[in-house]
């Protein structure tokens, strides 16, 4: 098998990974509420079950990332990550307390840190043309989860009998389910899964801007890279014997992380607005999906099947937007595709602040005007979350990526965790959760205008520099 089937071949684990993710989010979010209920537990314990999740995610994706980083590996850390998971929703069937339950999603998050060193290992494994498309399906591949997840719980929900000492019911399922396809997962990644090379395009990237940083270092203890092209002005045999020579003086390769300095990593103006455009984004989507099942089941009296129908019609809209964005994504510049994006999420928020936070016109004028509101928000999360991933990989040191990956998933997290926590008290006060969030929105807006000449891969202008600076 060569090297490009077993690229193929990887990016569809992963894939198969995203969408275990989404199934997972979507089997256990129906039934958490009446399972924390069962077990006694106070009604916050559902905003700290799903806070929990991301907690952990938020705090291992920088590590997962720092670890893919300096060993150049994932398949490793996936393994590692998965065994978080099995024992996360194992935890999660057992359920003898809440405090378990609340215990057994923070187990699970952890495993989903793993991401950072996936799109770390993406970004090293795409040429940047090609990196959007690429995200995109991958996203596609969650959103596909949360669509089907559902469906398993049609069955999920028939489950009554004992296993042993544990009692499998429709609350307790989803947790073995998941730990069973966690576990068949493993030995899917185990015989598909490859940590294929680099592009060699990126690894020439690399050698340039390795090449200028250690000038200052004498010949003899430059890295390989460096040396090689000193030597190539020699005959075959120096070549050799500079080869021969190489690893007793050199042993392991450098650490990526040499002269690396968070601060002029993240503190550069473009790194900040797409941190920004993440934060946001994931705050205002956490924010509407906490609004949404309150208001309608205020205005227009849906009952689970009504609110399932809807989350699923949702989804299919969702993940046709993220095959357009792949498409789009090779045809125009991912600057442009942000821009859409967050122009398509301020006309929705400016239409929900005009016709949901004071409904009038009757049922059927105040439901049409609630799904044309939906669908606008739908329709520009695509466009942001694609372009914004795509662009934080370009702007940011590839050799570092799984850690900047890591850091921006962080980010995401907290979003996701403070969006339902500024939500959950406004759903009787639209004006004021709309409201704030067209102005994050309008915020990020004009800080991308500003920046907008700078939301682009800045490979040339960061060898111009390091030349200026090398003289």
């Amino acid at each position: 098998m060569d090297n490009h089937q077993k690229r193929n071949l990887t990016f569809l684990i992963i894939g198969l990974i995203f969408l275990l993710s989404g199934i997972e989010y979507a089997v256990i979010l129906p039934t958490i509420w009446r399972y924390l209920q069962i077990l006694e537990a106070p009604p916050y314990f559902l905003g700290l079950g799903l806070a929990a999740f991301s907690l952990s995610g938020l705090l291992t994706g920088p590590l997962f990332g720092l670890w893919s980083d300096r060993s150049r590996t994932t398949k490793t850390i996936i393994l590692f990550a998965n065994l978080f998971e099995i024992v996360g929703n194992f935890m999660y069937f057992m359920g003898y307390s809440k405090w378990l339950l609340l215990c057994s999603r923070l187990v699970a998050g952890v495993g989903a840190g793993a991401g950072s060193s996936i799109f770390g290992f993406l970004t090293r494994s795409t040429r940047p043309d090609e990196r959007a498309g690429v995200f995109a399906a991958i996203m596609a591949c969650r959103q596909a989860g949360l669509l089907v997840g559902p469906a398993f719980n049609l069955f999920l929900r028939l489950c009554d009998f004992k296993l042993g000492p544990f009692v499998v019911n429709m609350y307790t399922s989803p947790g073995i389910f998941m730990c069973l396809l966690w576990i068949l997962l493993q030995f899917v990644v185990l015989a598909f899964y490859w940590d294929i090379p680099p592009l060699s395009s990126t690894e020439g990237g690399f050698a340039m801007v390795e090449m200028k940083e250690e000038e200052d270092v004498p010949l003899v203890g430059s890295e390989g890279e460096p040396a090689y092209s000193y030597s190539a002005v020699n005959s075959d045999q120096s070549e050799n014997e500079a080869s021969s020579e190489i690893p007793p003086f050199h042993g392991p390769p450098p650490s990526p992380f040499k002269n690396f300095s968070a601060s002029r990593e993240f503190l550069r103006e473009e790194v900040v607005v797409l941190l920004t455009a993440q934060f946001i984004t994931l705050f205002n989507q956490t924010a509407l999906e906490t609004m949404v099942t309150p208001l309608t089941q205020r205005n227009f009296s849906f009952g689970e099947l009504s609110n399932s129908l809807m989350y699923s019609l949702c989804g299919v809209e969702v993940i046709l937007g993220f095959f357009f964005v792949r498409w789009l994504s090779s045809k125009v510049a991912d600057r442009a595709v942000l821009a859409t994006g967050l122009v398509i999420c301020c006309a929705a928020c400016i239409w929900c602040l005009i016709f949901l936070t004071n409904p009038q016109g009757g049922y059927t004028w105040e439901l049409s005007a609630f799904i044309i509101g939906v669908f606008l928000q739908l329709l520009g999360l695509p466009f942001v979350a694609v372009s914004q991933v795509s662009l934080f990989s370009k702007v940011t040191a590839e050799k570092t990526q799984g850690f900047s990956q890591g850091v921006s998933r962080s980010v995401g997290g907290l979003a996701t965790i403070l969006g339902p926590l500024w939500a959950g008290g406004l759903t009787n006060n639209l004006y004021i959760m709309l409201g704030m969030m067209l102005a994050l929105l309008t915020m990020i807006t004009i800080m991308m205008a500003f920046s907008y000449g700078r939301l682009t891969e800045p490979t040339a202008v960061q060898c111009a520099q390091s030349s200026d600076s090398g003289g």
